[in-house]
């Protein structure tokens, strides 16, 4: 049996399952894409507001290998705002996946959602700390 997806209950959008929250990659280019970032921005933060939007990253972060912005929500938003984006996103990318802690790579690569072109994921900062020796 499919679970209830319309219940305000979080183990619909993972509390159960050990999801903190979510967040959404917003990528864009500087030179060519940010005005449409930028549209896409306010109508989050319009119909969203407790979405949480990050600073613009003009350069690459963390494992994203092109520029970006965060978005950061909670279990009640994600069946209005995973749409919203899809809707919405006009072309640009977009990484959707949870907020694992303890296992970002997992999060990233393993559980992604896409919208839009599948990015290259800059892995060196998990795959350094998996070859570094541990204390006991």
């Amino acid at each position: 049996m499919a679970p209830d997806t319309t219940s305000s209950d979080t183990t619909a959008t993972g509390a159960a399952h050990g999801i903190a929250a979510w967040h959404a990659h917003i990528y864009y280019d500087p030179a060519r894409t940010r005005d449409v970032a930028a549209r896409l921005r306010e109508k989050i933060a319009a119909a969203f507001p407790d979405a949480v939007i990050g600073r613009w990253h003009d350069v690459n972060v963390g494992p994203h290998t092109r520029a970006m912005y965060q978005v950061a929500f909670g279990h009640d938003l994600f069946a209005g705002l995973v749409p919203f984006l899809a809707l919405n996103r006009e072309g640009l990318t977009i990484l959707v996946h949870a907020e694992l802690h303890g296992n970002s790579r997992a999060a990233h690569i393993d559980h992604a959602i896409w919208m839009g072109e599948v990015l290259p994921v800059n892995t060196a900062q998990w795959d350094n700390r998996a070859a570094a020796p541990r204390d006991a």
